[in-house]
């Protein structure tokens, strides 16, 4: 039961807490103190395996509460956007995450101090930070914001909503009508979720995935062991993830939220660019909009470099390079992070030079063409990203 959306007896279990917010919503009603009491029920769930991550749990979302209540309440008095106070203020929010990045690699010894769902429980916290800075948040309760950080289906695997709008829907809840139609959607992600992840990613890791790691650590065909597992990871990844967000995004809708969706058929990208505008969506845009545009504005503003293709370049891989850090402090996610950056520069360096010279013409052959190179270097990045690559002795 401590893994979200892990096991049969899980969706059972929740289904039985679901029935009466279901029945509500079908009436047009909302439960807030029962939702409450079934937040308490499931982050037991998630949390009782563990008394370190229960108790780290704990202090994260206080230090949090206070770290956002002191700023909001700073920018209030101040009247003032100091850009020092801010900085610290978001240092002091994601610290809990860097910490429990940087210590596990201290040694095995070492007590973990993070806990599942950290990263997207840090997100959601630095951003209200950030947004409480622009003058984006103009009222702060505590009780929202604690609803918004702890809304169970999300915290484990995203995506990583928006406080404004995940407010929006709580102070609006949807008619009878229009949850009718969030309770059929949601439904059905969560039947999509089903197929994706207990069949498609089960039978694909099972068949493909184990057995070429296998093939590949033990030296059996190496090479073509490589590029088979390339393909199946990438495959894998997708379908595995992509149902943990169905999922999560459907039960969402039976709460009468509507989270934003995570995947939107990535392989089917035509460029990198697109490809991230497809992929893991909520984390991508969160990039783009809390680390990107905020590097080329500094940069822009020093007035270090004079072309705007520079600052955006750099920026991209600051933006990559963070995120491979997130993923955790192993070359291969950091290498990855730089490849993502490298592909976008690269494709945006090609599209200007096509846009001039017009070597590359844009119709359905072409099209096809470029979702399947797309795919291609995906994957590869993909194969970067799991690690295999780590036990093979070049």
């Amino acid at each position: 039961m401590s893994t979200p959306y892990g096991t049969i007896l899980y969706f059972g279990v929740l289904l039985l807490f679901l029935l009466p917010i279901i029945v509500a919503g079908l009436l047009g009603k909302r439960l807030p103190i029962y939702n409450a009491f079934v937040t308490l029920v499931f982050l037991y769930f998630l949390f009782s395996a563990s008394t370190v991550q229960a108790i780290t749990f704990i202090f994260f979302v206080f230090w949090q509460l206070a770290l956002v209540r002191l700023y909001f309440h700073y920018r209030q008095e101040r009247k003032q956007n100091h850009g020092g106070v801010f900085v610290i203020a978001v240092i002091l929010s994601i610290l809990p995450l860097v910490i429990s990045k940087v210590v596990p690699i201290l040694g095995d010894h070492v007590t973990m101090v993070g806990f599942l769902g950290i990263s997207y429980l840090t997100f959601k916290a630095a951003q209200m930070i950030i947004e409480i800075r622009d003058n984006l948040i103009k009222q702060y309760n505590a009780w929202d914001f604690v609803n918004f950080l702890l809304f169970f289906p999300t915290i484990s695997s995203g995506p990583i909503d928006r406080f404004r709008r995940f407010k929006k829907n709580v102070d609006n809840p949807p008619s009878k009508e229009a949850y009718v139609a969030l309770l059929n959607r949601g439904i059905f992600l969560i039947f999509l979720g089903f197929l994706y992840k207990f069949i498609i990613a089960y039978l694909v890791n099972k068949h493909f995935v184990i057995p070429l790691d296998v093939a590949i650590t033990h030296h059996v065909d190496t090479k073509l062991s490589l590029f088979g597992y390339m393909y199946a990871y990438s495959m894998y990844l997708f379908f595995d993830f992509a149902g943990y967000s169905a999922f999560a995004v459907g039960v969402s809708y039976l709460l009468g939220i509507e989270t934003p969706m995570n995947f939107n058929k990535p392989f089917a990208a035509r460029n990198i660019k697109e490809f991230w505008n497809r992929w893991h969506m909520t984390l991508s845009f969160w990039f783009r909009d809390y680390v990107f545009m905020r590097f080329v504005f500094w940069l822009t503003k020093k007035k270090w470099f004079k072309s705007k293709f520079t600052i955006a370049y750099l920026a991209y891989f600051v933006n990559f390079f963070i995120m491979g850090v997130w993923h955790g402090l192993h070359w291969y996610y950091i290498v990855y992070g730089l490849y993502q950056a490298a592909l976008i520069v690269g494709f945006d360096l090609f599209e200007r030079f096509n846009k001039k010279h017009k070597i590359y013409p844009k119709n359905k052959v072409t099209y096809v063409i470029s979702v399947i190179i797309t795919f291609h270097f995906v994957c590869f990045g993909f194969l970067i990203f799991s690690g295999i690559l780590d036990k093979i002795n070049f």
